[in-house]
């Protein structure tokens, strides 16, 4: 079957006297015929190019979802005078949001089925499910379309009716305030960004919803959260780079809303309250890599803030957790989480103890400040997630739950994890990549390894475990994550240095840490394979512009390779609030050194590698044009004989198929692409 080319229709893109030529714009049309017909040709080309993977696809896709345990459950946790629980049913594709009255050995209410909300739906999330204070009432919204764009409707948890209310155009959040009567969401403008807090007050009309907050900086958006105390509600308002947050207390709907501190270019902050006291995690003073403050609630202003944990710029302060007699602090040091635990009355501190080489741990729900007892969280890439309680004062731990991996065939000293790091080629850096493999794996240039990157938004991709990704690891891949520039896994400033105009630091120590692979025998170019997702899509996108050699195959998933004309288009969702990520292109500067690295503007007539490019139609975060022109661009330029494959689902968004285990399918897809390129098939 003959590869689909898309027509070229000319259009001409200028700016900073710069001229772009962009001949397949026109792929933006959403509505368009002849644009749904090229996806649904590039689908059908895709299908018949991987036919002899069918049966495989089908087998990885019953392989991975036979580890699963089917009619799973949520640790229960304690909130309110209820026992909370979502679970699964064999079957089933969607979550069951349940609770128990004051004991685990009562009756079993449901809260909201999904799958029955999901009945004769192609797609359907839930966004969120909100009690009410008197255990009552129930706010959940839902997804039909994946765009994020949430309804919000609510329902009697008494009498189980379902209100006429319904609120459209949502983030999918509602805030109850302790009256049980009001709540507040948020709205979304054209472009998705999230703008305007509203109250409603049930019962009533959402036209006569009360404009509580409108977000007029369109680099800024906005949510809204109640305390761990309930006693205040909080509007944040934020941009990458700045915080502002205001409030009222719960139990009062109709309080003037006070502002803990105005918004100050590059002054970040997030809050939690304890008696008369906000707890404030902030890089105020220059504090880089953050520290704790609190303040007292009459006179919260930054001028009275004072320190509980200074800053230390060798840690990276990520959350913390407030309990009566006990501090918990999330931190990262030298790129592994720690947990510190910190008694206020004595004020001894420690860290819990982690023995795998690269791992991650996390604060779990601790809704209770009156307690001895920390819930955690911890993974590795060979063990399963674990959520552990530990007694602050006992100091004694106890696994609550593990996740289980059926089939029969898991053991976890069946694989090795390891942490090694890379030269940069500034002479001066040195890359952190995570890797884990089968004890039967051997290290030598025929072996295949799979490199997984992000690097953008200050987001650190840690190493977790992943039961899916068994199926390649059994079939003898090395998997690896480059902990590059633009995440935070070395702290604040390792962000810093890969974005805005250090952008391309994160593309470069993402090319060293695969070139340091293969100088030590880990792979060859002629096994190795990228992979990434959205703003790591980019990353893969960017790379093989550069090193088009170094690797045999990529898959990009749902990735954002259009960087100047997206950047340019303020009426994409998420633009404006982008630009102290990525710098503002209509400044010629940023227009120039985006334009030098964007995927989409610097294909080439030369040879790639073997690539999957994976989107969803109803995509809100990179529009599907991205890597249809994309694609397109490459199909008209590209040299060499390597599988392109541009796969669509037409009834999707960002975050893939809904369901529990429908986006296995895609996994099966990309793994059978992997070993297929690899010569495994």
């Amino acid at each position: 079957m003959k590869a689909p080319q898309a027509k070229k229709i000319e259009k001409i893109l200028e700016i900073h006297g710069d001229r772009r030529t962009d001949h397949y714009f026109w792929l933006n049309e959403r509505e368009n015929p002849e644009v749904i017909k090229y996806l649904e040709e590039e689908n059908a080309y895709e299908e018949v190019m991987m036919k002899d993977t069918e049966a495989f696809q089908e087998d990885l896709f019953e392989e991975m979802k036979a580890r699963y345990k089917k009619d799973d459950e949520s640790l229960p946790y304690f909130f309110n005078g209820y026992w909370y629980i979502v679970r699964y049913e064999e079957g089933k594709e969607y979550p069951i949001f349940c609770r128990k009255h004051k004991s685990l050995d009562n009756a079993e209410e449901i809260i909201v089925d999904v799958n029955v909300l999901a009945e004769g739906e192609t797609y359907f999330e839930v966004g969120s499910v909100a009690v009410s204070p008197n255990n009552e009432l129930v706010s959940f919204s839902s997804d039909n379309v994946s765009r994020r764009i949430y309804t919000i409707n609510f329902k009697n948890l008494v009498t189980g009716e379902v209100f006429a209310d319904q609120i459209l155009n949502t983030t999918g959040k509602a805030v109850w305030a302790n009256d049980n009567e009001h709540v507040f969401y948020i709205r979304k403008d054209e472009s998705l960004r999230a703008f305007q807090v509203y109250r409603h007050k049930l019962g009533t009309d959402d036209s006569e919803d009360i404009l509580i907050f409108h977000e007029e900086d369109d680099t800024f958006d906005v949510n809204v959260f109640k305390t761990k105390s309930m006693e205040y509600i909080f509007i944040a308002s934020s941009s990458t780079i700045s915080d502002e947050h205001r409030f009222i207390p719960s139990n009062n709907v109709f309080a003037d809303w006070k502002i803990i501190q105005p918004r100050i270019d590059d002054l970040e902050y997030s809050v939690e309250h304890y008696e008369d006291e906000f707890y404030i995690i902030t890089n105020a003073d220059d504090a880089t890599n953050f520290k704790i403050v609190k303040t007292k609630i009459d006179n919260c202003g930054m001028e009275n803030w004072t320190d509980v944990i200074p800053h230390r710029a060798e840690v990276l302060l990520e959350g913390f957790e407030i309990f009566r007699d006990y501090l918990v602090l999330e931190e990262r040091e030298e790129g592994l989480l720690q947990i510190k635990i910190i008694d206020e009355k004595t004020q001894e501190s420690y860290y819990l103890p982690f023995s795998d080489p690269t791992y991650t741990t996390y604060i779990g729900i601790n809704m209770e400040f009156d307690t001895e007892v920390l819930r955690y969280g911890y993974t590795s890439l060979t063990q399963p997630s674990s959520t552990y309680e530990y007694n602050m004062k006992e100091k004694t731990t106890q696994l609550l739950k593990q996740q289980e991996v059926l089939g029969g065939k898991f053991l976890p000293e069946n694989y090795v994890s390891e942490r090694i790091w890379a030269e940069s080629r500034d002479g001066e850096t040195r890359i952190p990549i995570s890797l884990v493999y089968h004890k039967d794996t051997k290290k030598t240039a025929d072996t295949p390894l799979l490199l997984y990157g992000y690097g953008s938004y200050g987001h650190t991709v840690d190493a977790s475990f992943s039961n899916v990704r068994l199926s390649i690891l059994d079939r003898g891949f090395i998997y690896a994550i480059a902990h590059i520039r633009g995440g935070e896994y070395l702290g604040r400033e390792w962000y810093e240095d890969g974005k805005m105009l250090y952008k391309k630091n994160t593309f470069f120590d993402f090319i060293d840490a695969g070139k340091h692979l293969i100088k030590e025998n880990y792979t060859s170019s002629n096994h190795m394979y990228a992979m990434g997702g959205s703003a790591g899509g980019l990353l893969v996108g960017a790379v093989v512009n550069y090193e088009p050699k170094l690797f045999n195959g990529i898959v990009a998933q749902v990735p954002f390779v259009d960087v100047v004309t997206t950047m340019l288009d303020e009426t994409i969702p998420l633009t404006t609030g982008e630009y102290d990520e990525w710098g503002n292109p209509n400044d010629k500067e940023y227009y120039e050194y985006m334009k030098d690295y964007s995927p989409y503007d610097n294909v080439e007539a030369k040879d790639y590698p073997h690539m999957l490019i994976t989107t969803g139609l109803h995509d809100s975060q990179v529009q599907y044009w991205e890597p249809a022109k994309w694609t397109a661009k490459m199909r008209e330029l590209k040299t060499d004989d390597n599988l392109l494959l541009f796969k669509t689902d037409m009834s999707s968004g960002h975050g893939g198929a809904s369901g529990r285990f429908e986006s296995l399918k895609e996994d099966a897809l990309e793994y059978a692409f992997l070993l297929k390129i690899n010569d495994n098939l």
